[in-house]
């Protein structure tokens, strides 16, 4: 059943019905998608979410479409790992990762946003859909259009990582290199949504598209057993993820499928591009824009389109904010794939981080339960390890070679064990 009703303006009210806009046209405030939740109680039940679909689409009566999903079937569902071994290293009681890295088809968080935006985009009479892109969204959009029969014209900036230029152009989409960085990117795509009238889905789609990002918080809910982490670390770039798992929380609330224990969420930046936290550190509810300089390229957007109600949804959660440099980047990198096997990129490397110097900081109780936010793959980013890692040895292949190699190996101490961390110490 559909209880999507329209659009509405998050800043003066005004009412839209369902269609490719996403600013009002009275005060410029971005749109929001509204719902009928009194006709959802009782009616969008624990039992009826579990009955559906083990994708993104078992919280398909949560989301902004009104016919069947035309994205992403496969999509979303992914796991939320009990992190025994980081436990041990941080000394922490609990925690967990919620590992998108492992999300279908193209290894990221973004086929969330995508598959309910294309759905839309099908639904609204749309046949080009297009998107800017730090890299993960272009890959989806072009994964998703190829399922869908749709065309696809992603546009990126000119200096994006190899792994995620040649993980769109695999899907055969039109591929734009703007020179510039995101912020430029995204201001062209504006431009082209209201020339060309397609559907660029993190722009004139926005309404539709940030609903995706709730089934991430859905999903932590569900995977826990129907209850929150007290702590939750989320990635900021444009501001889309962290204020729809703040929304998803809240709505399960509302609805009575999740008991509120007053669930806080922190936002991670890189330090080399870090508006939000910045903000939020200086009491400030506005963004002062940046100019990007950091390895975190999936995240490096200096004016994120909804960096306010990031701000705002930290503090009405009682959360906080924190940045992490590229050096710390690469050490959670490296920490969170040899502790839990996870390979995340550097939005992962710097959302773990930041929850690190958060225990650290004691912003976050090592006693309380604690989630980590893993929203994309390292293998699309290889470049940022490349130099990081000693190159194997290569011997003969003879026994008395590798019974050399391993005498050297015992010599040098072998193998070395991952310690609990200091307070505040560095990683690993």
């Amino acid at each position: 059943m559909a209880y999507v009703v329209g659009l509405r303006c998050r800043e003066c009210g005004k009412e839209y019905p369902q269609k490719g806009v996403h600013v009002c046209e009275v005060c410029f405030g971005p749109l929001e998608v509204q719902y009928d939740y009194a006709r959802m109680k009782g009616k969008v039940t624990r039992e009826s979410i579990e009955r559906g679909p083990r994708s993104l689409w078992r919280y398909r009566d949560l989301l902004p479409i009104n016919a069947e999903p035309r994205a992403g079937l496969y999509s979303g569902y992914t796991p939320l790992r009990r992190a025994h071994h980081l436990e041990k290293i941080l000394n922490v009681r609990e925690l967990y990762i919620k590992d998108d890295s492992a999300n279908y088809p193209t290894w990221s968080y973004k086929e969330r946003v995508v598959s309910v935006a294309i759905t839309k985009a099908l639904e609204l009479g749309y046949h080009t859909v297009g998107c800017a892109s730090t890299g993960n969204l272009a890959n989806s959009v072009a994964a998703h259009a190829a399922v869908a029969g749709m065309k696809a014209f992603v546009m990126i900036p000119h200096d994006l990582e190899q792994g995620k230029v040649l993980g769109s152009l695999i899907f055969g989409p039109t591929m734009v290199r703007i020179q510039g960085n995101y912020d430029d990117v995204n201001r062209l795509c504006s431009e082209i949504a209201d020339k060309y009238k397609w559907a660029i889905v993190n722009v004139n789609l926005r309404p539709f598209y940030t609903e995706g990002a709730k089934t991430f918080g859905y999903e932590i809910a569900e995977q826990l057993g129907w209850k929150f982490p007290q702590h939750t670390v989320c990635p900021t770039a444009g501001g889309t993820i962290l204020p729809k798992i703040h929304k998803a929380y809240q709505e399960l609330i509302d609805l009575g499928l999740v008991e509120d224990n007053a669930p806080k969420i922190y936002s991670a930046q890189a330090a080399g591009c870090n508006p939000v936290v910045e903000a939020i550190r200086a009491g400030r509810d506005l963004i002062k824009p940046q100019k990007p300089k950091t390895i975190a390229k999936s995240i490096a957007i200096g004016n994120p389109a909804d960096g306010f109600y990031v701000v705002q949804a930290v503090r009405q959660s009682g959360g906080w904010a924190m940045d992490a440099t590229d050096p710390e980047i690469i050490d959670a990198i490296k920490l969170l794939a040899k502790a839990e096997g996870i390979w995340t990129e550097p939005a992962g490397g710097t959302t773990l981080a930041a929850a690190i110097k958060l225990i650290a900081s004691g912003r976050i109780p090592r006693d309380e339960s604690i989630c980590v936010c893993i929203t994309g793959n390292g293998l699309k980013t290889t470049e940022v390890v490349a130099d990081q890692l000693d190159m194997p040895t290569s011997i003969p292949a003879k026994l008395d070679a590798f019974d050399a190699f391993i005498a050297e190996l015992d010599g040098a101490g072998g193998t070395r064990e991952l310690e609990p961390l200091a307070a505040g110490g560095p990683t690993p």
